[in-house]
């Protein structure tokens, strides 16, 4: 997908980044608006956050609007929902980011959340990063419990795994 949108901004790098930051923040585009789930976004904060002008952000959308088949998946976007990472420290849950040597390479989210589970810990969010979008992907594991060092060195062991970060 995110080759295809490439290719249709190619000689407008400035809409490649525009693209870029709506579909990483869940935005749907549907007619001219731009929305988050049901709320509208005004098209000058999009702008802001992409680091270009409103224009970009209106050429953008047209743009995609006049391709059916990019327009059928920025129309049907949603927001994945909140995330706990910034508040889990308050809430006393755990907090693990894991980075892949090869984020195409399955099985390292199975694995992770299977330690855990062998723990005795619940997971309570997975967000994890897409990378053929993402330059640097993470998985982001927020746990019921702060999590053991034995569990982090277990998951250093998982196949794909190059690095553990805990919060």
């Amino acid at each position: 997908m995110w080759d295809k949108i490439e290719s249709l901004t190619r000689d407008h790098p400035e809409r490649t980044r525009t693209a870029k930051t709506i579909l990483q923040n869940g935005l749907a585009i549907r007619g001219e608006r731009i929305y988050l789930n049901q709320i509208e976004v005004p098209v000058l904060r999009v702008a802001q956050a992409a680091g270009v002008d409103r224009r970009t952000v209106m050429e953008t959308v047209r743009m995609i609007n006049k391709n059916p088949e990019i327009k059928s998946i920025f129309s049907n976007l949603e927001s994945a929902g909140f995330s706990l990472r910034k508040v889990a420290r308050f809430l006393g849950l755990g907090v693990v980011e894991i980075t892949a040597d090869d984020p195409h390479k399955v099985g390292i989210l199975a694995g992770a959340a299977r330690l855990l589970a062998e723990a005795g810990i619940n997971v309570r969010q997975a967000l994890v990063g897409d990378p053929d979008i993402e330059p640097d992907p993470k998985l982001v594991l927020i746990a019921q419990d702060k999590i053991p060092g034995s569990v982090i060195q277990e998951m250093l062991k998982i196949n794909g795994i190059a690095k553990v970060t805990v919060y």
